[in-house]
């Protein structure tokens, strides 16, 4: 009976590992997966093993124990099979191919010879034991099976993958060796079964233990955290630096331009605040693009473009900074590449000028080679762009680190050059996502060379009609415009640009009075919207608009938050596009262009040339004679605005007129009183919301005033009053009522001084 009682503690073993494993089992993977089939083919292999040994023990049941036999052999041959497989998982061979289905193919032939071939059941003396050619080639297949273990466990032994998780293969291997030998010499014996259990046992309470796994992946997540929480603050680290620096240009050159003494300094200081202002925005940019193409928002713009054009404009751009850092910039553009190109030429650009600053930064002498060469195949044109420098290289085993986001190389070597290690990382990603690649060579010390291969479409010759209808003036005379803001002072602005474009515009002050329009049957080419205002805010006006049966009528939100991501938050609210307050002319001309142009141009017709003496202006001119009157009549002392921290210029740019200007802050003058009340009064109230309604409208009266301070602490109350924090409004509500007063005596003192 020694026989049976390992048979049954194989199926106990089996029982109890099926049971706990499935009871805890959290994680399915490839390797848990197939450790799973392993149980339980495991479990059918010791029932089936016990149930042969009952029948081996009745007289005249061969046939019988001749199916049970063939049967428990073909799963010993999958047992080994399946062991082998787990090796191929560590080995990262785990996907499908043409090796895989030839060993299910060698599989599937092994056991159907197993069911065919003729089998021996020897049963005397109450030994049980099997011969014939079923049995050999079942010992055949498991002898391959074990062997092919034994290489790809060597393999990884040698490439040290994931050893740790070797050792129950090697002790089966061993252990399985083993039980074989002992049967040849005691057949009575039966204990593959119970080796295999015991193996799967151990692999439980080593590396396919469910609690083990979780907490592996709690380490790793707690690593993976900290590994981004050390690469957030380097980032901030480098972020503080980059930005700082040239922040403190700008500050130290524009007090030397307060202060110079000759227009020539003036200009010099200017010129480097310049340079300063395009490193910080370079910077802005980069960290802007990478956040659009990690969270997939970064769109290809293809179009037709001029290919020299596009290739010779970098190199001017770039050949000024050679220049002055005595580099000798070599320009190689392939005559044979087709002169109009299709692709999204903004990205192409940026993605060429990355590299030439790349190499401009870390070449201090010697060349820098921009190479542009084609393959051309029918309609596709491949675009072979190199950049060769002879500067500092970089070492071959930190050439990988290159497109790591924030990682800059040799920090210690390269302190004084600035940068946020963010250039190639955009690049390579904005490569890729033109189906392009960049290859890297570089020898340390002598200098490097990046290749890029971008395929682009061959294009038609560029129609100029559509650059011509930007310039020409817009087709939108007696367009009807319906402007909604809750703010008197933004209704003001707003009526005084739009009606210098000869719109007919018609504003209300809520979305109440905006739906009241809509249904009383008012038609309108364009509706321009304030986001926040007091009861009924824009996206809610927004929704019941849509609800007005045959409504269509393009409506853009006016916002003074004009951040990153904007645009997409309006766009998804059901916004046809937004502009940003204060309202830029330019801005303003797109949206016209778009929604309200109907792609109609005013065509200009070539009469002749005009006499010389309508270009001459009398003084005798009624007009001109009115001006002069009314500019002796009202004097508007601006020096004294400027004086006190007053960006008047802005506004002025803004509303093309002192005048209206001094019409909006006689407005925000006559208002100013009742804010601050309903200011006090709603934070007394705990009326966060309303809070945050009225100090965006104070914060947005500010920009186009030019009260630049002012404007800063209201926005701070909006963010924070919108998050309801009302400590920090209650603790800071004094810096903001005092500036509100002194922006009110400096309004004050002017007011009386025009008059």
């Amino acid at each position: 009976m020694s026989g049976i009682w390992l048979l049954v503690a194989s199926l106990t073993i089996s029982l109890f590992l099926i049971i706990i494993f499935f009871t805890k089992m959290n994680n399915w993977n490839q390797e848990t997966k197939l450790y799973t089939i392993l149980l339980l083919l495991n479990f059918v292999y010791s029932l089936n093993a016990v149930i042969g040994y009952y029948f081996a023990k009745k007289v005249g049941l061969v046939d019988i124990i001749a199916i049970i036999q063939k049967f428990h052999l073909s799963i010993t041959f999958l047992i080994s099979y399946c062991f082998l497989h787990y090796n191929s998982i560590l080995l990262k061979k785990d996907k499908f191919n043409l090796i895989h289905y030839v060993f299910l193919f060698f599989v599937a032939i092994i056991i159907l010879l197993v069911v065919v071939s003729p089998i021996v059941v020897i049963n005397y003396d109450d030994i049980l034991d099997v011969g014939g050619q079923a049995y050999y080639i079942a010992i055949f297949g498991v002898i391959i099976n074990f062997i092919l273990i034994i290489i790809s466990t060597i393999i990884i032994v040698l490439k040290k993958i994931d050893i740790k998780k070797l050792f129950p293969l090697i002790f089966l291997v061993v252990l399985f060796g083993f039980s074989l030998l002992l049967r040849v010499y005691f057949p009575e014996v039966i204990t593959e079964t119970y080796c295999i259990s015991f193996v799967l046992l151990i692999m439980y309470h080593t590396i396919e233990n469910p609690d083990v796994k979780m907490l592996n992946e709690v380490t790793l997540a707690k690593e993976q955290a900290e590994h981004a929480n050390k690469a957030k603050t380097d980032f901030l680290s480098s972020m503080s630096h980059e930005i700082r620096t040239p922040l403190n240009a700008i500050v130290g050159f524009s007090s030397l331009i307060e202060n110079a003494t000759n227009l020539d300094e003036a200009k010099d200081n200017a010129k480097d605040i310049v340079e300063a202002s395009n490193t910080l925005l370079e910077i802005v940019n980069g960290i802007l693009d990478i956040s659009k193409i990690e969270a997939g928002k970064l769109e290809l713009i293809n179009a037709d473009y001029d290919s020299y054009e596009v290739l010779e404009s970098v190199a001017k751009l770039i050949s000024v900074k050679m220049q002055e850092k005595g580099l000798d910039f070599q320009v190689k553009i392939a005559p044979d590449i087709p002169k109009y190109l299709y692709g999204d030429v903004t990205n192409i650009k940026k993605v060429i000028v990355n590299l030439l600053s790349n190499a401009y930064k870390y070449t201090d002498n010697g060349t820098v080679i921009y190479e542009v060469n084609c393959v051309l195949n029918k309609n596709i044109c491949r675009l072979m762009i190199n950049v060769e420098d002879t500067g500092r290289g970089i070492k071959k085993e930190k050439i990988d680190k290159l497109f790591t986001k924030f990682e800059r190389l040799e920090e210690d070597r390269n302190t004084t050059i600035e940068g946020t290690g963010l250039g190639l990382a955009i690049t390579k990603q904005l490569i890729e996502m033109m189906g392009g690649k960049i290859v890297v060579h570089s020898v340390y010390g002598k200098g490097s060379k990046f290749t890029i291969a971008i395929d682009q479409k061959i294009g038609s010759p560029i129609s100029k009609k559509n650059e011509l209808n930007k310039n020409k003036e817009l087709e939108v005379t007696n367009k009807k415009v319906l402007v909604v803001d809750d703010n008197t002072l933004n209704l003001k602005v707003a009526e005084k640009l739009l009606k210098d474009f000869d719109l007919d515009v018609t504003l209300v002050s809520s979305g109440y009075e905006c739906l009241d329009k809509i249904k009383d049957g008012e038609e309108y080419d364009l509706i321009l919207m304030d986001d926040m205002m007091p009861k009924l805010s824009a996206t809610e006006t927004l929704e019941r608009l849509k609800t007005i049966k045959g409504f269509k009528i393009p409506v853009i939100a006016l916002t003074a938050n004009a951040i990153s991501g904007m645009k997409e938050k309006y766009l998804q609210a059901g916004f046809n596009d937004y502009l940003a307050k204060p309202i830029e002319r330019e801005e303003l001309k797109r949206v016209f262009r778009e929604f309200i142009n109907d792609g109609k141009v005013k065509e200009s017709i070539d009469f002749g040339e005009l006499p010389k003496e309508i270009y001459e202006i009398s003084s005798k001119s009624e007009l001109l004679v009115k001006e002069e009157q009314e500019k002796g009549a009202i004097s508007y002392d601006l020096e004294y605005l400027k004086e006190n921290d007053i960006d008047v210029s802005k506004s002025l740019e803004l509303l093309n007129d002192e005048k209206t200007y001094r019409e909006m802050l006689n407005e925000f003058y006559n208002n100013i009183e009742e804010r601050k009340t309903k200011l006090q009064e709603y934070l007394k109230e705990d009326n966060m919301k309303d809070y945050a309604i009225l100090v965006h409208a104070l914060k947005s009266d500010s920009k186009y005033l030019g009260f630049t301070k002012l404007a800063e602490i209201t926005y701070k109350h909006e963010m924070q009053s919108k998050e309801n924090k009302k400590d920090y409004i209650e603790d800071n509500f004094e810096e903001l009522i005092k500036e509100v007063d002194n922006i009110t005596n400096i309004i004050e003192k002017y007011l009386k001084q025009t008059y």
